[in-house]
């Protein structure tokens, strides 16, 4: 019998929205961030990221700025709320039937996101996917800075990160299967062994033609 593995993008992909994006807006409506420039500023970032040439560091810099000085708790509660008051309503009606039909046949799921792991992990936990996969933040006074630890799961980064995950386990997947809307994740796309389009962007559309790849509509 096959061992398939299944790997999520998170924003766009398992959620119609980027997670991201709606918990910067959501530190703005708690009054944790009062720049009024912030959220412009977040939008021409993710602008750069849509067209996959974001500067990660410079982003992190960027949107950690107001957490660095909270405690991690304090975080995590933040990100809690923000999961359940915001995001889990913006799920993909598809991405919920699948996530169930792939628990019902006991066939592992992974997400591997660019967003930082504590809210990629808070999402994980809600849609039911244990294992999630974040670009890792150094950690200073119990509080998160915006340094990233190890490989950023990013770009080609995320391959990496998916190997080193695969070589951690015991079990041995004979095939990958792979969820994302993103040119970010051509790299991952080609790595798989089967790619699904979730609403691609028109740059990942284009390499839509090859074997084992489908584009789907999800709404």
């Amino acid at each position: 019998m096959p061992t398939p593995l299944y790997v999520f993008d998170m924003d766009e992909t398992l959620i119609n929205a980027d997670c991201a994006m709606i918990w910067n807006t959501f530190l703005v409506e708690k009054g944790i961030v009062t720049d009024t420039g912030f959220i412009d500023e977040d939008q021409r970032l993710m602008g750069l990221y849509a067209e996959g040439k974001l500067d990660m560091e410079d982003y992190l810099n960027f949107s950690m700025a107001p957490l660095t000085a909270m405690p991690k708790a304090d975080v995590d509660a933040l990100v809690a709320e923000c999961v359940e008051s915001h995001i889990l309503a913006l799920q993909f009606n598809q991405s919920k039937a699948l996530i169930a039909q792939l628990k019902r046949d006991n066939i592992d799921m992974v997400i591997i996101s660019a967003s930082v792991t504590f809210l990629v992990q808070a999402v994980g936990r809600r849609l039911g996917i244990p294992v999630a996969l974040g670009i890792d933040l150094v950690e200073s006074n119990n509080c998160y800075t915006s340094q990233i630890s190890g490989v950023p799961s990013y770009r080609e980064g995320k391959v990496t990160r998916l190997n080193q995950w695969l070589a951690a386990q015991e079990k041995d997947y004979s095939e990958v299967h792979f969820y994302t809307d993103s040119i970010n994740d051509l790299a991952l796309c080609e790595h798989a062994d089967f790619a699904y389009l979730v609403n691609p962007c028109p740059r990942l559309r284009a390499h839509a033609n090859q074997p084992n790849w489908t584009v789907l509509s999800w709404d």
